[in-house]
């Protein structure tokens, strides 16, 4: 016997299974349900709407075999058997992330593919595992933020059972996984959910589509329904935490955030689970009230990511200053962020015409900010893609490793930045639709002839060879130039977990001075340096190196209290004041 229900509060709605037509009923809240005896895990079924030319799929569907716009499946969750009972979590504090695209991580691009390479990010140091999305979205292939059936992994993946073996696999070798996940839009793509009830907002649009109802008439379900999918992740898949994508888009007015809403009640499952459950915001705002606790007057999320770190970071060694790159670039910039978490924290934006940001409490721990070199943004909406390795000498690439392992955040490494990968990560879709195909590929070319970029320059997201191109070659892990790179980010990693000064969360402790083309990050007990000069420089320690830790090229030389410094190179030394 199964139960189906669906909620269509200003329509009738039937329900189709086993090839029969059946009538629902309806409860005073606009939930219709019926149980089927004859229907089970495996069974297919569909909606029909009074205004719909053909049956729908169900907007809470656990499992979408035949794609978006095909029928629905009944799926078992107490059916699969799970071996990561003695699981007891991973906390993000003293966490190392690691970013992957399961379509472009292996050849295969499955979650059963993905599963092979486990033991690599084991043996490289990461904790937790971050998947872009995973759920359904229209054609074979694409970044996942196109999503629509919100419920179900995506099927060329590997369906529900294939994430739950990747998850349990993750588990047994003691990683983490977090799961990305986008309650802004739908996909413009077999977005049906709307055609049930008013999932949508009036307030307008985002740039990736129609708001979402979080405040309006009939609000509450949807609300339920974002509520419900996180709760379902994390209870019913096992992953760890959830980064929340572009929670700027989520227009809400209630007195009671729809983010403050999922952290008190994924924190009412943590106590039931008894292991830590971690949301991760990504915010353009530069606001903190995200991550501060519900009785501090925040929302009391655990994490967010952090953009100003990365262009403080991407400006300094790359030299870029285009768009909202243009306030950052200098060593000056970098102190602030390694010292206060975000540069734009109540001052003036250039990009934004106007002041933005809130500044960081020094009582707030660093490892609340989530900081990276390189990630799938910051590289796919690139023209071209190019990662940082294309961009940057050897040296500066082993800097701004350096730099971003040994900082008070928590550390996240995008899939192949670790060996230097070669294989660009580029925009890449696969809509069946000729016209959405269309507008997808010269809206992409449009907005990047507006900076610059030749048309010709930007590779067509439709064309399968850009998916291609964006597959990791794993057979460059130990040839020149990239198994030295390898090599730092393992040694790096290690550090972190050897030395607690370098994992050391308070921003208060942090202590930077900088000079003409070098700085110099003191963390408690362990002092960096960095000479971003194309020459050897000799740079003042303020106290005394006893043991070199890490050094990105040989050469270095300790003095009294100071150190010699290659050109292009970062040291990590013990030294007392």
């Amino acid at each position: 016997m199964t139960l189906f229900e669906v909620w269509v509060p200003e329509k009738t709605v039937r329900l189709l299974v086993a090839g029969e037509e059946r009538a629902m009923e309806r409860d005073d809240s606009g939930w219709f349900s019926l149980d089927v005896p004859s229907a089970g895990p495996g069974s297919d079924y569909a909606f029909i709407l009074p205004d719909s030319e053909s049956p729908l799929p169900d907007p809470r569907s656990p499992w979408q075999p035949s794609g978006v716009h095909g029928p629905s499946r009944v799926y078992d969750h107490s059916a699969f058997s799970w071996t990561d009972q003695a699981w007891t979590g991973k906390q993000l504090p003293g966490s190392v992330l690691y970013e992957l695209h399961v379509g472009t991580f292996t050849a295969a691009g499955t979650f059963d593919a993905a599963i092979d390479r486990l033991d690599y990010l084991v043996e490289l140091g990461v904790d937790l595992v971050e998947l872009l999305p995973v759920n359904s979205f229209n054609g074979a292939h694409n970044w996942g933020y196109d999503g629509v059936c919100w419920y179900a992994p995506h099927e060329p993946y590997g369906g529900p059972d294939g994430l739950k073996r990747f998850v349990d696999a993750a588990h047994a070798r003691g990683l983490g996984v977090v799961l990305d996940v986008v309650y802004n839009h739908f996909g413009p793509s077999g977005a049906y959910a709307p055609m049930f009830a008013p999932y949508l907002s009036k307030h307008g649009s985002n740039p990736w589509g129609d708001s979402i109802n979080l405040d309006g008439p009939l609000s509450d379900e949807v609300r339920r329904y974002i509520a419900d999918n996180v709760l379902m992740w994390l209870r019913d898949y096992h992953v760890d935490g959830l980064r929340l994508d572009a929670v700027h888009a989520l227009v809400d007015h209630s007195a009671v955030n729809l983010l403050e809403q999922l952290a008190v009640e994924v924190e009412s499952l943590s106590a039931h689970l008894g292991r830590p459950l971690s949301l991760i915001a990504e915010s353009d705002l530069n606001d903190p009230k995200l991550i501060t606790p519900r009785e501090a007057g925040g929302f009391g999320l655990q994490a967010q990511w952090d953009d100003d770190v990365h262009h403080a970071l991407h400006t300094l060694l790359t030299g870029e200053r285009q768009g909202y790159y243009g306030d950052f670039g200098s060593l000056d910039c970098l102190q602030t962020v390694l010292e206060g978490a975000f540069f734009h924290a109540g001052t003036w934006s250039s990009f934004r015409q106007r002041h933005h940001g809130r500044p960081v409490s020094s009582k707030t721990p660093g490892h609340r900010f989530v900081a990276f070199l390189q990630n799938h943004d910051q590289i796919g909406n690139r023209a071209v893609g190019d990662r940082l390795s294309a961009l940057l000498s050897p040296g500066l690439l082993k800097v701004g490793a350096t730099l971003l392992l040994t900082a008070p955040f928590t550390p996240m490494l995008f899939m192949g930045e670790e060996w230097a990968a070669s294989s660009p990560w580029q925009f890449f879709t696969s809509h069946p639709e000729p016209e959405l195909a269309d507008a997808v590929r010269t809206g992409r070319r449009r907005e990047f002839a507006e900076h610059g970029w030749a048309s010709s320059d930007v590779p067509d997201p439709q064309d399968p060879a850009t998916f291609e191109r964006s597959k990791l070659d794993w057979d460059e892990l130990g040839k020149p130039g990239h198994a030295e790179v390898l090599d730092l980010y393992r040694r790096l990693i290690k550090l972190r977990r050897d030395f607690s000064d370098l994992s050391d969360p308070w921003l208060s402790k942090v202590e930077v001075w900088h000079g003409d083309q070098h700085v110099v990050i003191r963390r408690g007990g362990c002092v960096v340096a960095a000479n971003l000069a194309p020459e050897a420089q000799t740079v003042s320690l303020r106290s005394v190196p006893s043991k070199v830790l890490l050094a990105t090229s040989p050469g270095v030389v300790l003095q009294r209290d100071r150190v010699e410094l290659p050109a292009e190179s970062a040291v990590v030394v013990v030294a007392r004041l």
